[in-house]
Formats: structure tokens, C-alpha cells, sequence
């Protein structure tokens, strides 16, 4: 069986100040890329599994073109990217350190995936070869025509025969063309077979309440059972979720597990208490990336959930959006292997 992973999403240019400074300290940004489903891609193929990304991305565009030759640095097949409308849309992020919080400024208005619709994407193409495609709640988010276009690719994704996999990733200040997520990410959901989430992404894109304070820095896991079995009882599609459980007790040091839920058994990881974050953005992606490649090439959940924690882990302690770890330095980790000792 095939065990090339489809992602489709949005992708944007990243600016952010060099080091931990603020917007415009100095008159400088570092450009990079970013996006929540690119990154997915990108770690996949890192941990040594194969991942094709699907976008819309405007034509006769040198940024654009520097991105695919980015992903095809990363092993990461970029033959199926359309050519549309639009503009290629721009997000700011400042990192932040100790009780200063991280800041993201979007500039996406316009951008060529918000710009697109039902018939834009040859699904049957973009899913030749797969058995996997993955999806996160950020693209349904730009607009009603690219909600419509992403309700579109999980139903061909299932008719094909796919597992699919939604993030729920729900971002406030995405949602503003007159729809709730709450009212379009439950059709979403009733075609996946795995779910990605936080307890925040639950209520505010499902409605469904957890008993844990997402604020409080402290998780309390034994409300987490209920929630996913919540979320299982609701979905029956769902073959599984996975719930990530971050404590913030700063933007520099997080405690970091998850849980998963795959209706036979309620799986716990092992704790991380990450003391020195330096970049967060892109952590959760790199846990679905780590979820999927991990249900897909290791003997079973459990070990699924601990590759997928152990490579977020790892993800905090470099800047930018995408994963530079391989499998090997994962399960390095999962074997004790986080002192931080130089290895010569």
C-alpha cells in the first residue's frame, strides 16, 4: 500500500525580526515560509516518509517560485501546486520570551487560495499514488468559497479511499467573512478519520466544552477522556483524536504531552517540560506531521503518540515554521536521549 501523504493549505511568506526582538527593533525581518499544512509536509518527508502539497499560488511569481524550490529541497513533491489568481499572502510573526507572548499579524486578504473554489483543484490528480491526506481548519477559515473548496477535497479524498486527517487549528482572527467555525467545521469533520485538536479547538470549533482551563498553565488529563470520547460520540466517522495538552506557564518554558483516543483504548505520552522555547510556531504542526508518520510506519498508537510529542518537542528549540529533525533524532529523544550533551 501507498504511503504518500497529500496536505493542502495555504503557504506564506514568514517575516519575522531577527533574534527575540520586537517588530521593527531594528529595520530588519528574516523571510522564510510558513504555513500550517506545508509544515506537515515538510516534516513528513524530514522523518524520512513521502508527503506531496497542494496549494493555489499566483503565476509569474519569483516568491512563488523560490517556495517550490523549497519544498523540493525538502523532498517534498510540489508537481501539483495550481496556478491562480491572487496574490501570495504574508504573515508577521514576533517571537516572544519569558511573560511576553508571541504576536502573528496576517496579510493574507486576497491571496489566491482565499480566491479559490469548488473546481479550482483536480483532486483525482493531487491524490494519485496516496493513501493519506491531511487538512487543518485554517483554509476554511479565509472565505466561504475556500471553506466550500475544502469541504470539496476531504469528500474526494474519502470517495478515493484516503484516511483523512483534520487539525481543527481554529484561529480567531481568521474567521471574518460572516461564518463561525462552528458552522462549518463540523461538516468538515464528518468525513475524516482522524481528528488533531486542543481543548480550545473543540469549543470554538465544534462547541464542544471541556472541562480544562486552557488558560490556568496547569492541565488537569483526567477531563481529557471525556472530551474525546465527547468528540467520538459526536463524529462517528472518526476511527481516532488526538488532543494536545500544552501548560504555558510562560512563552519560554511550556510542559508538553498529548493524549489519543482510537475507541479501544485512551493513550497518555510522556511529559516534556520544554524550559527554553525558541520558536513555537509550527510545534502543533509538527505533531500531526509526527502523528501521521507515525500511524502509518510504527507498530501502534501508543508509539504513534510518543514520536509525534517527541518531534513537536524537538521543533520548539529552532526558529521558523518547519521541521528539521529526522526519525532517528525523534526516537533519540523517546529513548532518553534530551540532556543536551554534545555529541562527538
Amino acid at each position: 500500500m501507498s504511503k504518500l501523504v497529500v496536505s493542502f493549505g495555504e503557504i506564506m511568506l514568514r517575516l519575522a525580526p531577527p533574534g527575540m526582538e520586537r517588530f521593527l527593533q531594528s529595520p530588519q525581518f528574516v523571510a522564510t515560509f510558513g504555513g500550517g499544512e506545508a509544515n506537515v509536509a515538510v516534516a513528513i518527508s524530514g522523518f524520512g516518509g513521502k508527503s506531496r502539497y497542494v496549494t493555489l499560488l499566483p503565476p509569474n511569481n519569483p516568491i512563488v517560485d523560490a517556495f517550490i524550490g523549497e519544498m523540493r529541497r525538502f523532498g517534498v513533491d510540489a508537481d501539483h501546486i495550481v496556478r491562480a489568481t491572487g496574490r501570495f499572502g504574508i504573515y508577521f510573526v514576533e517571537p516572544g520570551a519569558n511573560q511576553r507572548g508571541s504576536k502573528v499579524v496576517y496579510d493574507r486578504a486576497g491571496s489566491s487560495i482565499a480566491l479559490a473554489k469548488p473546481g479550482d483543484v483536480d483532486w483525482k490528480k493531487c491524490f494519485d499514488g496516496a493513501s493519506w491526506f491531511h487538512i487543518t481548519g485554517i483554509t476554511p477559515a479565509l472565505s466561504q468559497s475556500a471553506a466550500d473548496l475544502a469541504i470539496e477535497s476531504v469528500k474526494a479524498a474519502e470517495a478515493a479511499g484516503l484516511t483523512v486527517s483534520v487539525d481543527l487549528n481554529f484561529r480567531k482572527n481568521l474567521w471574518k467573512y460572516g461564518k463561525a467555525a462552528k458552522e462549518v467545521m463540523p461538516e468538515l469533520l464528518k468525513h475524516a478519520h482522524v481528528c488533531i485538536a486542543n481543548e480550545e479547538d473543540c469549543q470554538m470549533s465544534l462547541g464542544i466544552e471541556s472541562k480544562a482551563d486552557v488558560h490556568s498553565g496547569q492541565l488537569d488529563k483526567s477531563h481529557y477522556e471525556d472530551l474525546t470520547k465527547t468528540v467520538l460520540a459526536a463524529y462517528p466517522n472518526l476511527k481516532s483524536i488526538a488532543i494536545t495538552l500544552r501548560e504555558s506557564h510562560s512563552a519560554s518554558r511550556n510542559g508538553w504531552s498529548a493524549c489519543l483516543n482510537d475507541r479501544s483504548q485512551f493513550y497518555l505520552s510522556r511529559h516534556y517540560d520544554i524550559t527554553h522555547i525558541v520558536d513555537r510556531v509550527g510545534g502543533g504542526d509538527c505533531f500531526g506531521g509526527g502523528l501521521i508518520y507515525g500511524m502509518m510506519n510504527l507498530p501502534g498508537p501508543q508509539e504513534a503518540l510518543e514520536f509525534a510529542v517527541a518531534a513537536s518537542c524537538l521543533k520548539h528549540s529552532i526558529p521558523g515554521d518547519f521541521n528539521r529533525f529526522t526519525a532517528d533524532e525523534v526516537h533519540a529523544l523517546i529513548k532518553g536521549g534530551g540532556s543536551g550533551r554534545v555529541q562527538r
